[in-house]
């Protein structure tokens, strides 16, 4: 590894609510940030998109403040790595790099129609076979399918090879070398329901089964390699592009999850949960995810994956739709000042449940009110959800596989972690050490940390999992039978809401 002072690493991580760059150094130090909010536009019940021109434009932005933070301090920046929101899907026009249609968001529900005649039609075994998902609204295929088939002329300008289809991750990469790479990495690509994550290449099949053509997608890369180059009119100079992954993916490079068995989840707008399988190809008998973890190298990694739609997203309802918080920060607080949720059960379902129910059509519920509830007693309901949700994944995974392959220790981040309460009560629930890290943005560190593996700044896995480091341990403080007494309470409010 280098020991050159003034070498950083720069991170673009592009979420679903914010646009963020961050300067590392090597040790996975934060030398500058940048970040600005992203607005999501609701056009529909169940619809959720955004304005893809804003994805480039605060991409820009915060690039540009990035790079003059480095100036100032005299720091080069040694390479670029880039993360993502999964899923989202945006079609552009190949001349002009202009979208057709907004970008459709990955919690977008508008395609469940499509999804079931799908599923009804017998595909479902066969898909998820190839591409180690489920037939759900969630993926991209069916995003692309819609574009196609509801804007004026899109498939006739996608079949003579006019447009181009990418992830968040691509469109940008496409606008910073002005045009000059239509590429994705390979855990993006797994992403889509498009891409056999067993032949590692874009299955011909699947394109005709969701009528997408083949000419619209981009080329598949490691998540270490040479994407490109930035236009130096862009950002002021020729910057290496070298590290690209989907945000899970690049956090569990940037929590050392390296070893099979290790688990991380980062609890954000929701919260997904990967453990690595190594080369373990898994599929799921539990709806659980089988998606690549990342290739370097020509090497696969294997995870399994369980995706809570809703998590830090349930505390901005109560703040922002029923005015139960003025800050989001605030909700610790609350939780705390009732001794417990009074058997109130907070069951998150805006856009459905995800692993390991997979009900699109599911909605939010509140159970178990009483005359004696009380707003902090919802507050803390919409908390400890998120213990319920992650040991409905951390179950599911450990059926998977034998429980003694799996780690003792559970490594989050994401803007939860923060909370002490979720933490604390993650820990209660799961009956697992909970674990947080120094390096708490481990999203964007991990697609610095692949950038830093294209520019020699790491020369192994091993130099990266030696950046991790444990700032705070959590470790599990409550009863078995009242973890289970709990637990029970919230399969019984699922329930309810499945019925």
């Amino acid at each position: 590894m280098s020991s050159v002072k003034n070498l950083a690493l720069l991170a673009i991580d592009q979420g679903t609510t914010s646009t963020r760059a961050i300067l590392f150094s090597v040790q996975g130090e934060i030398l500058a940030v940048s970040q600005k909010e992203l607005k999501l536009l609701h056009p529909h019940k169940g619809w959720i998109e955004q304005h893809p021109g804003d994805l480039w434009e605060d991409t820009l932005w915060v690039c540009r403040n990035v790079i003059a933070d480095a100036q100032r301090s005299d720091i080069k920046i040694a390479g670029i790595g880039i993360t993502n929101q999964r899923e989202t899907t945006v079609i552009w026009d190949r001349e002009t790099g202009e979208p057709i249609y907004n970008a459709i968001v990955w919690q977008d529900r508008r395609t469940a129609d499509l999804c079931d005649t799908i599923k009804k039609s017998g595909h479902e075994q066969q898909i998820t076979k190839k591409t180690g998902l489920l037939v759900d609204p969630y993926f991209s295929a069916t995003k692309i399918a819609w574009i196609l088939d509801h804007i004026e002329g899109a498939r006739q300008r996608a079949e003579k090879g006019e447009l181009a289809f990418g992830t968040v991750d691509t469109f940008l990469l496409w606008k910073l070398t002005q045009g000059k790479a239509h590429t994705t990495d390979i855990t993006n690509a797994s992403r889509t329901l498009l891409f056999n994550i067993v032949t590692r290449q874009w299955d011909n099949d699947l394109l005709q089964l969701f009528n997408i053509p083949a000419g619209m997608l981009p080329n598949v890369s490691d998540n270490v390699a040479f994407f490109g180059e930035t236009k130096p009119e862009l950002l002021g100079a020729a910057y290496v592009i070298g590290g690209m992954a989907g945000d899970q993916h690049a956090a569990l490079v940037g929590q050392g999850c390296f070893e099979s068995g290790m688990i991380k989840a980062t609890y954000g707008t929701g919260c997904f949960a990967l453990m690595n399988t190594g080369h373990n190809c898994t599929i799921s008998s539990n709806k659980l995810l089988t998606t690549i973890g990342y290739r370097i190298g020509g090497d696969t990694c294997y995870a399994l994956e369980g995706s809570i739609f809703t998590a830090g997203a349930a505390v901005q309802w109560l703040r922002d739709n029923l005015g139960l918080l003025s800050d989001a920060a605030q909700s610790e607080a609350v939780a705390l000042s009732v001794t417990d949720s009074n058997e109130v059960y907070f069951v998150p379902a805006f856009t459905g449940l995800g692993a390991p129910y997979w009900k699109p059509n599911a909605r939010a519920a509140i159970t178990g009110i009483s005359r004696e509830s009380t707003s902090a007693h919802v507050v803390r309901a919409a908390l400890e959800a998120q213990g319920y949700q992650s040991r409905d994944l951390i179950e599911a995974m450990e059926s998977e596989l034998n429980s003694t392959d799996t780690s003792e220790a559970l490594r989050i981040d994401g803007g939860m972690a923060g909370n002490t309460f979720v933490c604390q009560f993650l820990a209660d629930m799961l009956g697992r050490t909970v674990e947080i890290p120094e390096v708490m943005e481990s999203t964007a560190w991990g697609a610095a940390a692949l950038a830093g593996l294209y520019s020699g700044l790491f020369n192994s896995l091993d130099n990266i999992s030696r950046t991790w480091v444990c700032a705070r341990r959590y470790t599990p403080q409550m009863a078995e039978d009242e973890r289970n007494k709990l637990y029970a309470g919230w399969k019984h409010a699922v329930q309810a809401v499945l019925n």
